[in-house]
């Protein structure tokens, strides 16, 4: 198989990753607050809860500071070691401009993580976790 292929390869696979960390984040949101509603006791699972704030929270703080996400990063690498098109800005800002054909400014971005990262706190809060057990 030849290095190029390869390359591309990985960078799917990096893509598919970023894709699956985007949907744990609003899809967890979701699901948590599906969950207070229907009785699911697993929405109170600490450790899913924690990977979830701590997830948006990575999110929003990359934002802040005006970062790219290292997923994004480490897949345009690998597109352009296979010799393919490579996109600048964010995962986010990227596929909203080609399936919505909508743009925004960097600051709307991190505004929208912010309010959605407040929305995963207050979560917290409204659908307690258990707490953590020792073991």
């Amino acid at each position: 198989m030849e290095p190029q292929l390869l390359y591309r390869i990985a960078a799917d696979l990096v893509l598919f990753l970023h894709v699956l960390f985007v949907a744990f984040v609003v899809s967890g949101l979701l699901l948590i607050l599906a969950g207070k509603l229907r009785g699911w006791s697993w929405v109170r699972n600490p450790r899913f809860r924690l990977a979830h704030l701590l997830a948006i929270a990575v999110v929003v703080l990359q934002a802040w500071l005006g970062e790219i996400c290292p997923l994004t990063t480490w897949e345009m690498a690998l597109r352009e070691r296979a010799g393919e098109a490579t996109y600048s800005g964010s995962f986010i800002a990227h596929w909203l401009e080609s399936i919505l054909y909508y743009r925004a400014p960097a600051w709307v971005f991190a505004l929208c993580y912010t309010l959605f990262g407040m929305l995963v706190l207050l979560s917290w809060f409204w659908v307690r976790p258990r707490p953590f057990r020792r073991r």
